[in-house]
């Protein structure tokens, strides 16, 4: 039998970073995706409401790949008033030809985190204005200040708001980011004003009823909802996305039903059956992306399986290079 690696979050910190190799890394994934061949079922996903917590299980094989990942992820959003953190989880690195478990990635949410900030990256990339220099984000939590530094690394990002429900932390997070980036961030109390301006919007929040109101949306602008990614989670105005002139999902099977394309086909303003070009499609330059300088675009990432695998594959190789990770013979 094969050894095992066992990796911690300390030991993946050190081998992973937000970077443009790991942006590279997960925008690879999407192109993937969109050539076919990925093998991704539906996400597991199970929400347990008396403890404000869920858990989602996420897999994919990628061709060209030696490995493929399963990806255990709860979030209980009431751990920080108890000193915890809100996620955690690992992912599990099985062999793509063998099927023989090669490593423990007990990242406790880390591995996501990054990789959820590089699908952000990703739609900007390749959606914002190549000129964008203005950010809002919604959200004050770590996932709200990694899609801040992502931007900063695909957009000539100087000036950022944060915008939080609770004012304090949108404080400190500004405070925390303008340090780290060596740009302005500043806190904005009315989320309108937050979004007035901006030349890229992220709504990162696990909010169920809609923060960003389709009136408050000006040409030119685009956003990225990274919040939905569970049948009764929902950030954006339905109406947000018959006003934008290009919407795109990361996997429309998973938006129609989980992300905020679900909430736009029960109001009844997005048609069930219309079909949209994914990220990945765009991507490979086989769909359009945005159109004018004046066009409202949109992306809606819930988080796909084939990305796990991706992050998982490619943090499993840096901390090989750098000889870490404990084995454990079988």
């Amino acid at each position: 039998m094969p050894d095992i690696t066992i990796l911690t979050e300390a030991e993946l910190r050190r081998a992973v970073r937000l970077d443009p190799e790991a942006i590279d890394c997960v925008q690879d994934a999407f192109a993937a995706l969109a050539r076919g061949g990925v093998e991704m079922p539906p996400i597991l996903s199970m929400a347990i409401e008396e403890h404000n917590g869920e858990v989602d299980v996420k897999t994919a094989y990628m061709p060209g790949l030696e490995s493929f990942a399963i990806k255990m992820s709860p979030g209980f959003f009431d751990n920080p008033k108890i000193g915890l953190p809100s996620t955690s989880g690992l992912m599990i690195l099985f062999s793509a030809t063998t099927g023989m478990l090669n490593a423990l990635l007990l990242d406790n949410g880390y591995l996501t985190d990054v990789r959820t900030a590089a699908a952000g990256a990703v739609a900007a990339r390749h959606l914002a204005r190549e000129d964008a220099a203005t950010a809002c984000i919604m959200g004050a939590g770590t996932q709200a200040m990694l899609q801040l530094k992502a931007l900063t690394l695909v957009r000539p990002i100087r000036r950022a708001v944060i915008w939080a429900r609770d004012p304090a932390k949108a404080e400190t997070a500004a405070a925390g980011m303008a340090r780290e980036l060596g740009i302005e961030v500043v806190p904005e109390a009315e989320p309108v004003k937050a979004v007035a301006g901006a030349d890229v919007i992220v709504t990162t929040t696990p909010a169920t009823t809609p923060i960003l109101s389709a009136d408050w949306l000006e040409p030119g602008q685009h956003v990225t909802a990274m919040g939905s990614d569970q049948h009764r989670k929902n950030e954006l105005d339905p109406a947000c996305l018959a006003r934008a002139d290009l919407y795109v999902p990361d996997r429309q099977a998973q938006t129609a039903v989980m992300g905020e394309l679900r909430a736009a086909i029960g109001a009844g303003l997005v048609r069930e059956d219309r079909k949209f070009a994914e990220l990945g499609e765009i991507v490979n330059g086989t769909a359009p992306g945005r159109g004018s300088a004046q066009a409202i675009t949109i992306a809606d990432l819930t988080g796909t399986g084939v990305q796990d695998t991706a992050i998982a594959t490619f943090a499993f190789r840096r901390a090989q290079d750098a000889g870490a990770g404990s084995v454990f013979k079988n």
